[in-house]
């Protein structure tokens, strides 16, 4: 799927009202203090880009599952105090999300000037894309941007809903995240190298199968790769497998070998008897793991084929880590990936969730060319679905 949006600069915003759409979700302590700032430095170019051209800025989007009703743990009073200060401009909070307080601010709003309404999932009208609520929020502004990347999986009222009312535009970020996964996908630099983990292959069938089509070689980490051992005939001890997705392993290795792509299970892995940060490692031979042995990582042997194949690529994509590595004894894998893509010449894009996560803890963030900010939105991206929230965008 390519997409070829209109973005903000490609319109007039001079003077205009304009209701973005960001992606606001951070993550906070039970003080209420934000926790992890990327969203809203992701967020920040479009914010300053639209104040340095004097538009007045109705920001919103949603926070946690407050399923519907207003419940101020959930508020984004916190937010508008942060993105204040990383501003340096006063951004107005509305105490309410179309009612009268919001109505009254977004009128009043000038050029230049900035607010934030309320989280828009206090009302259940949001995630059920209801047109009447949509249209309230549209009526706001003179224009729509979207650039919450990590919701255009979702037709939600401020996701698409609203540009069916306003001429509609991406942000930024949105931009970019299009720009270089849709290159990526359509026109790589070769070779193409796929590295794909995480706990289920139930997770991610519609992307290895589209991937498969395009990549010129797929490494396959993490739990899921027990599936497709086992689909080999392999013992895998108490390592966690999807029974029911055996079959489907077996028809993508298949699919593999009559597209020429390489596929790269692991060879060795690394086990323990039980799961936990304590258990002790143990390397084993990935065909044939003891009865009472789980798989929590890929071992050495493996890391040294997937850093030569890193090494040589021109083009990585990334979606989910090698082992468990939120357990030091299990991120030797993850941790190897993360340094080998670090250290290529290749374009590398992660996309997003616990491999942004894990780049992020590793600090190997700086040295990747994209790291996106939707986890559930670049795999839907990745699988070469249709995203509703940019979608709804108008095109160039």
């Amino acid at each position: 799927m390519t997409y070829n949006k209109k973005s903000i600069a490609d319109i007039d915003v001079q003077g205009k009202k304009v209701l973005v759409r960001c992606d606001f979700n951070v993550p906070q302590d039970e003080n209420l203090q934000i926790t992890d700032e990327t969203r809203l430095l992701g967020a920040l170019p479009t914010i300053q880009y639209l104040h340095q051209h004097n538009a007045a800025i109705i920001l919103c989007s949603h926070l946690g599952r407050p399923k519907g009703e207003f419940n101020m743990k959930y508020s984004l009073a916190p937010v508008a105090a942060r993105l204040s200060q990383l501003l340096g401009v006063e951004v107005k909070m509305a105490k309410d999300v179309v009612g009268p307080d919001a109505q009254a601010l977004t009128n009043a709003l000038k050029p230049g000037e900035i607010c934030l309404l309320e989280n828009v999932r206090f009302h259940k009208e949001e995630e059920k894309n209801d047109p009447e609520f949509a249209k309230k929020l549209a009526s706001f502004a003179d224009i729509y941007v979207n650039d919450a990347f990590g919701t255009a999986h979702r037709a939600h009222a401020s996701t698409a809903g609203v540009a069916d009312y306003l001429p509609a535009v991406c942000g930024f970020l949105i931009e970019k995240e299009i720009s270089v996964m849709g290159k990526a996908l359509s026109d790589p630099k070769r070779p193409f190298v796929a590295i794909l983990g995480g706990a289920k292959v139930s997770d991610k069938i519609g992307v290895i199968n589209n991937l498969l089509d395009k990549v010129d070689t797929i490494i396959i980490g993490g739990a899921m790769a027990y599936t497709f051992i086992k689909a080999l005939g392999g013992s895998v001890g108490t390592s966690k497998y999807e029974e029911d997705k055996i079959d489907y392993a077996k028809q993508m290795i298949d699919k593999a070998c009559s597209n020429g792509v390489r596929m790269i299970l692991p060879k060795d892995n690394i086990a323990a008897d039980h799961f936990a940060p304590d258990a002790t490692p143990i390397v084993t031979e990935s065909y044939c793991i003891a009865d009472g042995l789980m798989g929590l990582d890929i071992g050495p042997k493996t890391c040294e084929v997937v850093t030569k194949v890193i090494h040589d690529a021109g083009t990585i994509v990334w979606n989910g880590p090698m082992g468990v590595f939120e357990f030091d004894a299990f991120a030797k894998g993850t941790l190897a990936v993360a340094k080998a893509v670090a250290e290529s010449n290749a374009i590398s894009i992660i996309g997003g969730g616990d491999s942004a996560a894990a780049v992020e803890k590793l600090g190997y963030a700086d040295k990747m060319t994209h790291i996106s900010t939707g986890g559930g939105a670049s795999l839907e991206f990745l699988e070469g679905l249709e995203l509703p929230g940019i979608a709804c965008l108008n095109d160039k």
